[in-house]
């Protein structure tokens, strides 16, 4: 393996694994809104939050591409802000949070929502505020939709192509991840190349699910004894 396959896949990797984390982060507040949120506008937020998963990616990078650009005024305002969003790592890492955001917010908020109420009200009445009872009653009881959510989030990332392209373009060690050097690999005929980043990313998130999957169904069992 030379050099560049090297730390195209660790740029790789670097991405899904920020990317993940974050949407952990917020993921769960925006999950616990939409399965438990009572506002008007929660049919808005839920278009929002699912609509990466029917828009074209190409069509978010585009947008992404216009807003984050010196040329426009947000993009403007970022830039004399010392901020470079623009095919750069950090412009990967926006990209990929919102177009991975439904992949990790929905299992959550699946999870969520099969929670009795009586667990939240029997924690509110032995005293316990809405923190201590979101890290010590609610996060144990959805891990598998955590679980779910943070593999789903992380295999989505590591395979997106569009966004990537469009806000990152194809920058070695910066932007240059898996996705694009697989395109940019089979434009150059390069098809023994392609086929090593290909086949490194089928082997590998085929091992992640298969693990995850295993240990999901070995968790149902223990809890069902």
């Amino acid at each position: 393996m030379d050099n560049d396959f090297i730390e195209t896949m660790m740029l790789t990797f670097e991405l899904a694994t920020v990317t993940t984390v974050i949407l952990l982060i917020i993921g769960i507040p925006i999950a616990s809104y939409l399965a438990f949120g009572k506002s008007r506008f929660k049919s808005v937020a839920e278009t929002i939050v699912s609509m990466p998963l029917v828009l074209p990616p190409s069509v978010l990078g585009f947008y992404m591409l216009v807003a984050f650009s010196p040329v426009s005024s947000f993009g403007k305002f970022l830039t004399d802000n010392g901020i470079r969003l623009v095919f750069s790592f950090e412009g990967l890492v926006v990209g990929s949070v919102l177009f991975s955001l439904p992949f990790m917010v929905h299992p959550i908020q699946s999870a969520l929502a099969q929670i009795p109420k009586s667990i939240f009200e029997a924690s509110y009445t032995l005293g316990k505020s809405k923190l201590t009872t979101m890290r010590k009653v609610i996060v144990p009881s959805i891990r598998h939709g955590l679980i779910s959510g943070m593999v789903l989030a992380f295999a989505h990332t590591v395979g997106e192509f569009g966004v990537i392209l469009m806000i990152g373009g194809n920058i070695p060690d910066e932007t240059r991840v898996a996705s694009i050097a697989i395109y940019d690999e089979v434009e150059s005929l390069n098809y023994a190349v392609a086929h090593q980043y290909a086949l490194t990313l089928f082997v590998v998130t085929f091992v992640i699910l298969l693990l995850v999957y295993t240990l999901n169904k070995k968790s149902i069992r223990g809890g069902m004894v």
